[in-house]
């Protein structure tokens, strides 16, 4: 049987496809990113990058998205790219420009995007004469931004038209990487111009996967047929949502989800317990505890603090079998318990696996309460400020189940709330950035997701995070119909509630109500205040039928607290509480 991971990838081209000869660099490398799917670009134009940004605005196919921060405009790329599978692109300035697009580029990196940044630079005559916004080794970190490293798979300064052959085939090749890519290219401002030879025809290039080892397999199905196990999946999977349901429903297995793998198997589906991590379910633990099954399959999910706070109760009576594309990833979160680690593509992995696996029957006869039943609030008409539970059902109600628009979940208690209260039947309609974490990603990649879909994409943000970066302006100039949910509560809610509950000081963590309604207004899209928990359900409904951005500005009661005491717990460990700090034991 052909399993995924021996079926060769698409060819993409190394070169310019067309019968042109010549072209300046800036032309020939976007009429490559173009080549290789890019359709849209996000980013804020600077003198440096004027031969490429022209390119770009004369291309027929690449869509350019001018805007105001370049922060926001990585965010907005990475959601791009995660809305529709797509590579996406990021253009900044020297100087400014090229460091803070750096923020948003490390979560690309982190949760697995395709995206390519095309950045300028000082030209060679003019380093170290103290150019404007100097780009250079007189004034930026060389290795950490043009070598590949930390923060790109692939990064290089062009200082001549003639390396452009090498570089489109190692951009080409990225993008036939399983996982993500993120690539630098800078283009120094006299070398855009310079004119480059290319070829008449492209020669294609393939990559095949290589196949999972049979001894690999074997040990792996050993393991499974030991008797009962658990899976536990992570973002990873998504690609494979259905060979996952397969596996759950040939094997009777138990099933939970990381906070990013939402929705890979339906929330309502018998053998599925919950999620776990931030904002996460105590039915998982429960689970684990008293049926504490003898292995965990591990499916594309690194088991981080998010995701497991490093729970020993989470941990099976022998161990883990872990898959992930990355050989480091399996047994780093857990170093103490036995793990069988499998480098694999999730979906091949699986596709091997159920060719050979018994159907089995379920041997998990679990006492626990189903998460869906969880108890429902009434709304309290005239009740304010809203209780953020009320907020989530009609959350639920309204956008979850009565439309298919992606839900973008900031860093804080936004995502804990929505974590814990959203239930989700398709995988990829839940986006949270739970490793980097950075406030404002939601606030700004709701706009490159409702972008690149051409539909309606909701994020639930915290008004810190709206206050540090949102791109609404950027919405109302293309008429984008993001939707922005504020959760309102005048301050830094989640560290708040996280300095009280570690017994430290939350003096300075509030800040000036700020009515989100002018704040859209006044950047030409529309809004609606809610202070009241009758007037959430009209508010969101106003939202989902308006046909450009839209603000939904709740003033929420602070005094509910998010369910994310387990994140303080692990704080405490880490040795964040005052007691702790002091030497107390």
């Amino acid at each position: 049987m052909s399993t995924l991971a021996e079926k060769q990838a698409p060819p993409v081209p190394v070169a310019e496809t067309r019968d042109q000869t010549e072209s300046t660099l800036a032309s020939a490398l976007v009429r490559h990113l173009a080549a290789l799917g890019i359709e849209e670009a996000f980013g804020v134009s600077g003198g440096a990058i004027a031969l490429l940004f022209d390119a770009l605005a004369e291309h027929e196919t690449i869509q350019v998205r001018h805007c105001r921060h370049e922060t926001g405009a990585a965010f907005a790329a990475a959601e791009a790219h995660f809305a529709t599978g797509k590579p996406t692109l990021v253009f900044t300035t020297t100087g400014p420009g090229i460091l803070n697009v750096l923020t948003g580029l490390m979560a690309a990196r982190w949760d697995g995007a395709k995206l390519i940044l095309v950045s300028g630079a000082t030209s060679a005559p003019q380093r170290g004469r103290w150019a404007a916004q100097e780009t250079s080794s007189y004034t930026m970190p060389q290795d950490a931004l043009y070598a590949q490293g930390r923060i790109f798979d692939f990064a290089v300064r062009m200082e001549s038209a003639t390396e452009f052959p090498e570089v489109a085939r190692r951009l080409s090749l990225g993008m036939l990487r399983l996982g993500g890519f993120i690539a630098h290219v800078c283009l120094p401002m006299g070398v855009q111009s310079n004119r480059v030879d290319l070829p008449s025809r492209c020669t294609p290039t393939t990559l095949t996967v290589p196949s999972i080892p049979a001894d690999q397999l074997t040990a792996c199905l050993e393991r499974l047929n030991q008797g009962p196990f658990a899976v536990w999946v992570g973002f990873g999977a998504t690609a494979a949502a259905p060979l996952v349901r397969t596996l759950v429903e040939r094997t009777g297995a138990r099933i939970f989800c990381s906070p990013r793998g939402k929705g890979i198997i339906p929330e309502d589906h018998p053998n599925f317990l919950g999620v776990t991590g931030l904002g996460g379910h105590e039915a998982v633990t429960d689970f684990m505890v008293q049926e504490k099954p003898r292995w965990v399959l591990v499916l594309g999910t690194r088991l981080g603090e998010s995701t497991s706070f490093w729970d020993e109760d989470l941990t099976p009576s022998e161990g883990f079998i872990h898959v992930d594309l990355d050989p480091a990833v399996p047994g780093a979160a857990y170093p103490h318990t036995a793990t069988l680690g499998i480098q694999a593509d999730v979906g091949a992995f699986l596709t091997a696996l159920l060719a050979r696996l018994p159907h089995r029957g379920s041997r998990f006869k679990s006492t626990q309460t189903r998460l869906w039943e969880e108890p429902v609030l009434m709304r309290v008409k005239g009740r304010e400020p809203v209780r953020p539970q009320v907020l989530m059902q009609a959350i639920q109600r309204h956008v979850v189940q009565h439309s298919d628009a992606p839900v973008l979940a900031e860093s804080g208690n936004s995502f804990a709330w929505c974590t814990h209260f959203l239930r989700f039947s398709t995988a990829g309609r839940y986006r949270v950035s739970t490793l980097f974490g950075s406030m404002g990603h939601a606030s700004s990649g709701v706009v490159g997701c409702a972008l690149a879909r051409r539909g309606k994409a909701v994020a639930v943000v915290g008004d810190g995070s709206m206050l540090m970066n949102s791109e609404i302006n950027t919405a109302v100039q293309y008429q984008i119909p993001a939707v922005w949910i504020v959760l309102n509560d005048a301050g830094y809610g989640v560290c708040r509630d996280g300095n009280r509950a570690l017994g430290l000081s939350a003096e300075g963590l509030d800040f000036p109500q700020v009515d989100f309604t002018a704040f859209a207004r006044a950047m030409g899209a529309d809004g609606v205040r809610v202070r009241t928990e009758d007037e959430v359900a009209p508010a969101i409904r106003q939202a989902m039928s308006a046909a450009g951005p839209f603000v939904v500005d709740v003033h929420i009661d602070c005094e509910e607290l998010s369910p994310l005491l387990k994140r303080f717990e692990s704080l405490i460990r880490q040795g964040s509480s005052k007691d702790i700090a002091g030497g107390q034991p």
